[in-house]
């Protein structure tokens, strides 16, 4: 099943409420909430997904956001996912 950019920002600001912890920790939440809670993604893709973000500069779980949210929803969906997620961090911060 794939999911919509408004599905994708309201799943994706669900998880920046609710995670907490390091990297490996989030990497967790991403894998339970959408491989296989809403199978979005399958097991092998998000592996490969994981595997080449360890290839990329940055943090990986901001990487595997942003391809978690581009595989249902295309590039918007990969903002949305990128935006959603920061912004109760931001929002928390600025108060």
């Amino acid at each position: 099943m794939r999911g919509t950019v408004c599905e994708v920002f309201r799943v994706f600001l669900k998880l920046g409420l609710t995670s907490f912890g390091g990297p490996v920790v989030r990497l967790g939440f991403f894998r339970g909430e959408l491989v296989q809670r809403r199978r979005w993604m399958n097991v092998t893709n998000y592996a490969n997904l994981v595997a080449l973000v360890q290839f990329l500069p940055g943090p990986a779980p901001s990487q595997v956001r942003f391809g978690l949210g581009n595989y249902p929803a295309g590039p918007m969906g990969a903002i949305a996912a990128l935006f959603a997620f920061t912004l109760p961090t931001t929002v928390w911060i600025r108060i």
